[in-house]
């Protein structure tokens, strides 16, 4: 008897996936909720677990395909299939000579479809790929980086060795080498069109002031050891960011609404996103009544988040919902940028890198470790006196942290 494998409920207004990839092939053996497919929305990437124990013996969406909820995506029969046979042709593999221990670290890596295939056009050993995905996946943009990398080692020789050489070396240069085109994720299209949906839409304006993070980083060194014993999470820099921010937005409530056509809409709930940049591109996980978790639970809840983001394991809801944005781009070197608002949101907040800097203190130069501050924001509902005073209330928050601790 054979079983369907069909695209699942991908969420509230999601009706479209993409197939990233395939775990197994046509013939291969697979267990009730194995992996079988990896799914690509354009919030989430999920994957599709085998229906029932069998073998795959029909794949009707290829990796690439655009499908709907409810398509057919496979079929699997029953039988014992290839991966049964393994261990009956494991002995004569084990016999010959050295083939078989190079075989098994691919296999390990958990090699897909697309990449195995990839491999092979490049001529390279997908087991000597490292492996960006989920447990150490080889996917096919890691095949395709290595095999890019590749012929920089023997081009030189090639030139060194001009009268033979330099010719045969031109003959045999594939045509992909120079540059690699790669479809775009179904995430990373949907990222581009919301960011200029943004752009077109909102009347972004964007202020900036700077911080002292003297007083922050000085009791986080003095509590951070305490603090994660107690609590099992160390203690960053976001936290006092996500408790700060909600200060201001208390205090600002346009900068927490967003628009509905000739509507306002104020949010009396502070569900903060913190924007994470993932293989697949820039993830915004949301934290959930962040006003009413302590900074441990702050802490606590980014990480978690944090690592499904990493994983692609978020799910829509976590994804979903958000009434104001924190950005760090101070974790990859940023020292000064202008975010871009993560719609419907009217305000998204730009943390940046901490840096020594000389600053006029009381008539004395001193030197302080300072950090940019961005508030990017709509226009059309928030104004900038209130976008001004937003960010100078961050900074307060921050250069005396005892506010956040005492509600001042």
């Amino acid at each position: 008897m054979s079983v369907e494998i069909k695209v699942p409920s991908l969420g509230e207004s999601v009706t479209e996936a993409t197939i990233g990839q395939w775990f197994k092939k046509v013939g291969d053996r697979v267990e009730a909720d194995e992996p079988l497919v990896e799914l690509e929305t354009d919030k989430v990437t999920l994957e599709v677990n085998a229906p029932a124990s069998g073998v795959l013996t029909d794949i009707l969406a290829e990796e690439g395909a655009d499908v709907e909820v409810g398509a057919l995506l496979g079929v699997i029969g029953e039988g014992q299939g290839a991966a049964a046979a393994k261990p009956a042709e494991a002995p004569k593999k084990a016999e010959a000579p050295k083939p078989a221990p190079a075989a098994a670290p691919a296999a390990e890596k958990i090699l897909s479809p697309a990449a195995r295939k990839a491999a092979g056009d490049a001529g390279i050993d997908a087991g000597s790929v490292e492996g960006t995905g989920r447990d150490g996946r080889v996917m096919k943009d890691d095949v395709q980086r290595a095999a890019a990398a590749q012929p920089a080692a023997p081009v030189q020789p090639a030139a060194a060795a001009q009268p033979a050489a330099a010719p045969a070396a031109k003959a045999a240069q594939p045509a992909g080498e120079r540059e690699t085109r790669v479809r775009m994720t179904k995430l990373r299209r949907r990222i581009a069109e919301r960011l200029k949906d943004a752009q077109n839409t909102a009347a972004i304006l964007t202020t900036y002031n700077e911080v002292d993070m003297s007083q922050v980083m000085a009791l986080r060194n003095r509590y951070k050891d305490g603090f994660e014993k107690k609590h099992g999470v160390k203690l960053g820099f976001m936290s006092f960011f996500v408790k700060a921010a909600i200060a201001g937005l208390k205090e600002y409530p346009a900068v927490n609404a967003q628009i509905d056509g000739d509507e306002l809409i104020y949010k009396n709930h502070y569900d903060i996103g913190v924007a994470v940049g993932t293989e697949q591109g820039l993830v915004v996980p949301v934290v959930r009544d962040a006003d009413q978790l302590s900074f441990a639970g702050v802490e606590a809840t980014i990480n978690a988040l944090g690592v499904k983001a990493r994983d692609g394991k978020l799910t829509m809801e976590e994804l979903t919902g958000g009434t104001f944005t924190i950005s760090n781009g101070g974790v990859y070197g940023s020292l000064m940028s202008s975010p871009i608002l993560n719609p419907p949101q009217s305000g998204i907040l730009g943390m940046h890198k901490i840096q020594e800097r000389p600053m006029a203190e009381k008539g004395q130069v001193v030197i302080r470790p300072m950090m940019y501050l961005a508030l990017s924001y709509d226009h059309r509902i928030i104004d900038g006196k209130e976008a001004v005073s937003f960010l100078v209330r961050v900074k307060e928050c921050i250069e005396n942290p005892e506010r956040l601790l005492f509600d001042l």
